[in-house]
């Protein structure tokens, strides 16, 4: 089976927050998708912890390295289409990316954003939890 995974559950495993040994349960036997922007925004995510203090630069740099480790089929996706869920639902075009994505291929959407939850909820899109 295959699944859309969001930037959030990238680097929870890459970072061993409290969710990474659920996450692994849940997708062990399962084929990750996620839009191609998935590095990008990734590398966004680890910068913006930099500047918050958050993470050090090595961190960072160690949590990019092993984000690649992870096994996912990235894939392109309809920027318009996204971006009228993103105007529709007042929400990112980052996070409109990955509801999109579920959205075309009918792959169930793991994410730890309660906001996509509910999005994803309301456009019918299964949720993995």
């Amino acid at each position: 089976m295959n699944i859309i995974a969001d930037t959030n559950i990238f680097l929870a495993v890459a970072l061993n927050e409290p969710e990474k040994n659920r996450i692994i349960r849940l997708t062990g036997s399962l084929s990750i998708v996620a839009p191609e922007i998935l590095p990008y925004e990734i590398g966004n995510a680890l910068s913006a912890m930099i500047k918050r203090h958050k993470l050090t630069g090595d961190e960072a740099l160690k949590a990019a390295i092993a984000t690649k480790g992870i096994p996912v089929q990235l894939v392109n996706v309809d920027v318009q289409a996204s971006l009228r869920i993103a105007i529709e639902h007042n929400i990112y075009a980052y996070d409109a990316y990955f509801l999109q994505c579920a959205r075309i291929y009918s792959h169930p959407l793991l994410t730890l954003d309660r906001r996509m939850m509910q999005v994803a909820n309301q456009l019918g899109i299964t949720l993995l939890e």
